[in-house]
């Protein structure tokens, strides 16, 4: 029986170095194979019926730190963020320049302030003028490739989302497939479980570059995935992301607004729970870092326009008057929207092509627009009165379209001029009139503008031919108490709505959006929603249809609360760069620029124009010079600085950002190379220790051969004698 026993374990002792040897084996074939680990299998002593009968293997396992790989799957999201982070600012670093680049938006603007500040000292040079309208022109068109290019980068940022959320279900497929392999072999007790829960680890290493995730296994060996924010991407069965790439990006397209597919998995939206890997800088850049931008760019855009425009609104071109001109702001119900002139008078006049005055009259004094105002309607219609007597042929009319004033002499002999004046008297200091507009017929004014042109937009340098179609408020938080102690009714405006919403105590942001969003006669044309800025959010109403929109409190007992004005609610400068442009007459005709204003000659009791009158150019250089205020801009907090200093600022924070995440990005890489070098030492292969154990495992099998080949001569010669 001895003898049998021994024969035994020789045998098993020879089967078991022979399994090892072949596990060495396989060690040294993987080497340089990527994601192998070294594969060891422990020995025990085979017991049965209480008699040992030699030894086993236990089925191979793997040397694998479990909490290492967990920091890298960790650190390996987190590089996967900043590289898409990084690619992205790199990109729009090249859009700017750097601060330092002759090329530069900031540097484009500083071109244009330089060439009003040159015409402001000769603007009878047509070389001058020309330069200066070329300079506009570039930085305006600058202005609006930049903001293509914004769009157009969010919209790859989104498609990339989309190639990603394909690759993510890809992996959990293929983990999926694993765990099922996983189970069987680990069940059966088959040779390979190992190997495989090696492609596994890989596959979650590929993962987890795409997505945050965490992970745990199950006895049975398969492992269940979720990201960092509790959402199941593997629990038995896949549960696979979707998204829909928009077809394009444009400003006012964003996720806030819902514009832009979410990122589904089953019937939950994880777009703002997810927090690391390459999906979250994506997001990332499609919703924060570009919007940001641009939302610095429109600022920019918009300030430098309605800054301009209320200068050039002052004056009037020589030579080279326009004998017809069109405003720019369309009114919704001219009929009854009221206009009233709180300061100064309007003075109306007509030239001939010497510039010598035809006609003049205060708008106020001489032609009766009465103290409290009267409706647009009114108003245009007392100045075509007048603009008849002298010219039979001239017009002063509404467009019934788009609600745009439109004035002409009706006879290329004589120019049309308005401006402001302190006063109605003839000769009256040239300064810009207060105008009011009451747009809910409640009595009370609902908002303020400087200049009588400018209010009109008849003579605008800059255009952006949009419609004040999306209203925004100031940054804050999107729960914080709006401070209303009584009901607050807005009245909503546009040529197909009009409608009140009420903002009672207690009131936020959010609740205004969802009672919007919730009414059902608002919402079938005006879209609100909650837009992130800096550090908090805005208030965005925007009109579907695109057309004019009016917003405004009504006035209780023939006050109101200041509302409004408290959250700041008031005309976005949304798509302002990709709009702004040059008007087009100018463009053609630089001529048609304004740089003076009409003279008054005390000799004759006369206006008169003259050509070297420089007045509006020296206010229009002035004013590239002068401090502005820039409202809260995605990165960017609110400022007083100049435009060139603004446009700086926001170039120089671009290459900061970019600067700063090569940085990032780079120290990440390094870290996440440095787990895979730790992970390669504790978990690869060994060729010397291999081969050393290589050795141990032929000796075991020779020595175990001899026992075996002992044995069996023993039994032979027993066998033999009986």
């Amino acid at each position: 029986m001895a003898l049998v026993s021994g024969l035994n374990s020789a045998l098993s002792g020879m089967h078991v170095a022979q399994s090892q040897i072949s596990i060495v084996s396989g060690n040294l074939a993987n080497v340089d194979t990527e994601g192998y680990t070294r594969k060891t299998a422990a020995q025990q002593s085979n017991v049965l019926a209480g008699f040992g009968a030699g030894v086993k293997l236990k089925p191979a396992g793997r040397t694998v730190d479990q909490s290492l790989l967990r920091s890298y799957l960790m650190a390996n999201s987190q590089n996967g963020h900043l590289n898409k982070s990084h690619d992205y600012l790199s990109k729009t670093e090249n859009l700017l320049g750097s601060p330092a680049d002759n090329n530069s938006i900031a540097a484009n603007v500083a071109d244009l302030q330089s060439s009003f500040e040159t015409l402001a000292t000769d603007v009878t040079s047509s070389t001058n003028r020309y330069a200066l309208v070329a300079d506009a022109i570039n930085l305006t068109e600058r202005m609006n490739s930049i903001s293509t290019e914004i769009q157009s980068l969010r919209g790859d940022a989104d498609m990339e989302i989309q190639e990603i959320c394909n690759q993510i279900n890809s992996q959990i497929d293929s983990i999926a497939n694993l765990n099922n392999q996983i189970v069987k072999y680990t069940a059966l007790g088959y040779d390979g479980a190992a190997d495989l829960e090696d492609q596994r680890d890989e596959a979650l290493k590929k993962l987890s570059g795409y997505i945050d995730i965490s992970y745990y296994a199950r006895e049975n060996g398969e492992v269940v995935i979720q990201t960092r924010g509790g959402v199941a991407l593997l629990d038995k069965d896949p549960h696979h992301l979707s998204h829909g790439a928009v077809a394009r990006a444009a400003t006012d397209i964003s996720y806030a607004n819902g514009n832009i597919n979410p990122i589904m998995v089953d019937d939950q939206d994880i777009t703002t729970s997810i927090q690391n890997g390459e999906l979250k800088g994506l997001i990332d850049v499609r919703d924060s870092i570009l919007p940001s931008l641009q939302t610095q760019l429109d600022e920019l855009a918009g300030v430098m326009r309605d800054t301009i425009n209320a200068i050039h609104n002052q004056g009037t071109s020589f030579p080279g008057t326009m004998t017809a001109i069109s405003g720019s702001r369309g009114f919704i119900t001219p009929d009854t929207q009221t206009v009233k002139i709180e300061k100064g008078d309007v003075r109306l006049s007509i030239f001939d092509t010497e510039g010598n005055q035809i006609a003049t009259a205060a708008l106020v004094g001489d032609l009766g627009f009465p103290d409290n105002g009267e409706s647009v309607t009114a108003m245009v219609n007392r100045i075509d009165t007048w603009i008849k007597q002298t010219l039979p042929l001239g017009s002063a009319t509404i467009d019934p379209f788009n609600g745009r004033v439109s004035i002409q002499t009706g006879d290329s002999n004589y120019y049309f001029s308005m401006m402001d004046t302190a006063t109605s008297t003839i000769g009256s200091e040239q300064t810009p009139a207060v105008i009011t507009m009451d747009n809910n017929e409640d009595g009370v004014a609902d908002r303020t503008f400087s200049g009588f042109s400018a209010f009109l937009g008849m003579n605008d340098f800059f255009v952006t031919e949009a419609n004040e179609y999306i209203y925004e408020s100031n940054v804050m938080g999107k729960n914080v108490a709006l401070g209303v102690t009584s009901p607050v009714t807005l009245n909503i405006k546009t040529p197909t709505l009009n409608a009140d919403l009420t903002v009672v105590q207690g009131d936020s942001l959010q609740t205004i959006v969802d009672k919007i969003n919730q009414d059902p006669v608002l919402n079938k044309q005006l879209k609100a929603s909650l837009i992130p800025n800096g550090n908090g959010y805005m208030l965005q109403l925007t009109n579907a249809s695109g057309e004019q929109m009016e917003i405004s409190e009504v006035a209780q007992n023939g006050e109101i609360t200041g509302f409004l004005s408290r959250i700041g609610l008031g005309v976005s400068y949304c798509n302002a760069a990709s709009k702004i442009q040059v008007r087009e007459d100018i463009h053609v005709n630089p001529s048609l620029m304004t740089v003076g204003s009409p003279e008054f000659n005390i000799t004759t009791g006369k206006y008169q124009l003259n050509e070297g009158n420089n007045s509006i150019a020296n206010q229009m250089a002035r004013a590239f010079a002068k401090e502005q205020t820039f409202g809260q801009a995605g990165s960017l907090a609110k400022v007083t600085t100049t435009l060139a200093d603004y446009a700086s600022t926001f170039v120089g924070g671009i290459a900061s950002q970019t600067s700063s995440a090569a940085k990032d990005y780079e120290y990440q890489n390094g870290l996440v190379s440095s787990l895979a070098n730790k992970q390669a030492q504790m978990s690869g292969v060994d060729s010397d220790e291999e081969l050393a154990n290589l050795i141990v495992y032929q000796q075991s099998y020779a020595a175990c051969a001899q026992v075996w080949s002992a044995s069996r001569e023993l039994i032979d010669i027993l066998f033999n004698a009986l």
